[in-house]
């Protein structure tokens, strides 16, 4: 999962692709929608376009002469299951600290 990960972080990564992803949270849009509203050039957006498309994130469907974008949702479910790992560790770690600062508590209780 090494590479994939890494091609999904870096596709997240530029700020405009990561705006995209966020507009396109709310429903399928156009090139031209999508560069209006994060006032970009419309070369500019499609470059971003293509490159959320080749890491999985975007499909396009072409109706006449527009091109309609919607997120997948299989590289979100993808990331999820990789943060799943970490997630685990970190509530694991946490649980620990609080078992921890809960003794604490109870001795500092103890000697007032």
């Amino acid at each position: 999962m090494g590479v994939k990960i890494t091609t999904t972080l870096n596709a997240l990564a530029e700020p405009n692709r990561l705006n995209i992803v966020e507009l396109l949270r709310n429903g399928p849009l156009t090139v031209g929608e999508i560069a209006e509203q994060l006032s970009l050039l419309q070369p500019q957006t499609s470059k971003h376009l293509r490159v959320l498309s080749e890491a999985g994130f975007v499909e396009v469907q072409a109706i006449a002469n527009r091109r309609i974008y919607k997120l997948r949702s299989e590289p979100f479910q993808a990331l999820d299951t990789w943060l799943e790992t970490y997630r685990s560790v970190w509530e694991e770690r946490l649980d620990n600290l609080e078992n921890y600062l809960q003794k604490l508590q109870s001795k500092g209780d103890k000697q007032n």
